[in-house]
């Protein structure tokens, strides 16, 4: 679950006991039909309706410029452009804008959605929720005491190749230009953490020893638990990376395991592009002016956990789904946590072992995802 049912519940009950929200009342939302409303924002009518609800309070609290639009005019224009990269002229059309007005509507509607992550975007914290989470990642693969998926999210973006050094700062490891978050997500797809909005060069160590839950975790706050990591992050005693040169069938097993487990956030991400697409194509970036780029991010990953929430279905495939980034492999010499090392090495002996009968069970690594899927 991408957060605690009591969080749900409260935003659930904020919203039912609001004076203002009047869910009868007519909304621009109602001209479209169900398969519409489906294609034109990727979303289900029950799944605006709340978001809309919660942008509606939220949005009490932001300075307009008077006269602005209304809540629901706001809402539809963001939601079409997150849906295909761009306003469609139809949605401009039925709700009175020009094409110079929406960048200002959905920026506004963007940092509104964004300050919903604190609602939306939960990190276990109880510790009966952590066990909770770590028990179904372990059915699901077999590692236990893993709280989410560690990885890089790339988005491309434009940057001008006159300014040299700029444009070289967000060339990215797969030789486009991109601005990169860090996420972690569950073995369900929900988004549990997303932080940071840095230039596509950024390492993700580097983008991990500085973030708020790479310090949390590395300082215990979380307890014994890890997180998958790729071969771009570096061992830790919370990061659990692959053996990069299994010498056995029980280090094979548990490399098996991780890709699995590993795999589930290129679905994820790959989830995430194909419902808001305007992540394919963020536009024009500067760096040092990432702000609207990382509340665009931010943004999707809220409304995809609230899809999620209520089981939107995914739209249908268009394209191919991005590989998760390789990452710049660590530098020879580079000492490797001898801790880190042994309680790797402690977990695999544990739990992959071939005379483990629990453990017995071949592993499938298929994620039901292809290079061609969207």
């Amino acid at each position: 679950m991408a957060f605690a049912l009591p969080v749900w519940l409260a935003v659930q009950e904020e919203l039912l006991g609001h004076s203002r929200v009047d869910y009868g009342a007519p909304s621009c939302f109602d001209e479209f039909d169900d398969e519409a409303l489906f294609l034109t924002f990727h979303l289900t009518k029950p799944c605006i309706a709340f978001i809309t609800d919660s942008v509606r309070i939220r949005m009490k609290k932001v300075d307009l410029k008077k006269p602005a639009p209304s809540v629901d005019v706001m809402v539809m224009v963001a939601l079409n452009y997150y849906a295909h990269g761009l306003s469609s002229a139809t949605v401009q059309q039925r709700v009175g804008l020009k094409q110079t007005d929406c960048p200002a509507v959905i920026s506004t509607v963007s940092g509104v959605i964004a300050g919903m992550s604190d609602q939306f975007i939960s990190f276990p914290q109880m510790e009966e929720t952590k066990a909770r989470v770590a028990s179904t990642i372990e059915t699901f693969c077999g590692i236990p005491n893993v709280l989410g998926v560690l990885a890089p999210a790339h988005f491309k973006i434009r940057a001008s190749p006159y300014e040299k050094d700029s444009f070289r700062s967000f060339v990215n490891t797969l030789g486009y230009t991109s601005v990169v978050s860090q996420m972690i997500c569950d073995s369900d797809g929900n988004i549990l953490s997303v932080e940071k909005c840095c230039v596509g060069s950024t390492l993700e160590q580097e983008m991990w020893e500085s973030s708020f839950k790479g310090r949390e975790m590395e300082e215990e706050l979380h307890g014994s638990y890890w997180v998958i990591g790729g071969k771009g992050y570096q061992l830790s005693k919370h990061v659990l990376t692959p053996v990069s040169e299994p010498a056995n069938v029980k280090e094979s097993r548990f490399n098996e395991a991780h890709t699995k487990i590993h795999n589930v956030m290129r679905t994820t991400l790959g989830s995430l592009k194909r419902r808001f697409r305007c992540l394919m194509q963020l536009g024009f970036a500067q760096e040092g002016s990432l702000n609207k780029k990382s509340n665009i991010i931010k943004a999707c990953c809220v409304l995809h956990n609230i899809a999620e929430k209520f089981s939107v279905p995914s739209p249908p495939a268009a394209g191919k789904i991005e590989r998760l980034h390789p990452g710049k492999q660590h530098l020879v010499g580079v000492e490797l946590n001898p801790e880190a090392l042994k309680a790797r090495q402690e977990l695999i002996d544990g739990n992959f072992s071939v005379d483990s009968s629990s453990k017995d069970l071949p592993i499938n690594t298929n994620t039901g995802i292809t290079e061609e899927e969207v």
